[in-house]
């Protein structure tokens, strides 16, 4: 492997939603600099830590159709029982609701928890409270959606937060999705709510780190059982 190689592995790819917001900052930068040259360097810090949150790395997920793995980079804030937001046409009755909340020097590029196809897509407006407040999954801007997958339709919910201003959707209505793959992303701190059907079972716990696309947080009742059975 030559010295170019070398570097190419090393270097986070950086999605492309984040390249005008990177160059704005580095001309910003470059302006201010005329100004007064300390700003430049001020500026130019700004301008990396923009690269880095729009960084976007490659991912391993793993594939088996009863393990749900994390949307999101970020810290379990909730593990719980809630009723789905209405728009995902869920029902009213409470379903496993799991919480990854983002902050700004999260990786914010959003993966699906599971393959499937995505059934609906809704998006509401809303407030920008603190994403970590439970309120927030009924009164903050959010845009939801509700995938087929083999163990039934789960909701995945896009909350916008405090510094949070615009949610990303990459995919639409009746995209296939495979379980691992980038569907959007939210700038710039954020949560996802992910809402699984009976069968489902917690398997991470509050406070605990997740990267998306590779920690399994949830896992189905055939997985289960084919565990207890190697254990027997």
């Amino acid at each position: 492997m030559n010295i170019i190689d070398s570097i190419r592995n090393a270097l986070v790819p950086i999605h492309r939603a984040g390249y005008p917001f990177i160059a704005g900052f580095f001309i910003a930068s470059v302006v201010l600099g005329f100004l007064w040259q300390p700003l430049f360097w001020i500026g130019l810090m700004l301008t990396l830590w923009c690269a880095y949150f729009f960084r976007d790395p490659e991912r391993v997920t793993p594939i088996a159709d009863h393990l749900a793995v994390s949307p999101a980079d970020g810290r379990v804030s909730l593990v719980g029982h809630a009723a789905p937001p209405a728009e995902l046409g869920l029902g009213t009755e409470p379903m496993l609701r799991i919480s990854v909340f983002m902050n700004v020097f999260d990786c914010h590029v959003n993966r699906a928890p599971m393959r499937g196809k995505i059934a609906r897509i809704a998006y509401r407006e809303g407030e920008f409270r603190n994403a970590e407040l439970d309120k927030a999954s009924d009164v903050n801007e959010r845009n939801s959606l509700v995938i087929d997958t083999p163990q039934g339709e789960i909701g995945v919910v896009q909350i916008a937060g405090l510094v949070a201003r615009r949610i990303i959707c990459f995919s639409a209505s009746g995209d296939r999705l495979e379980a691992g793959e980038r569907f959007g992303l939210i700038r710039f701190g954020s949560r996802l709510d992910i809402y699984f059907p009976d069968g489902a079972q917690p398997r991470v716990a509050e406070g605990q780190r997740a990267y998306a696309g590779e920690t399994v947080i949830a896992e189905f009742g055939d997985g289960l059982r084919r565990w207890a059975s190697r254990r027997d």
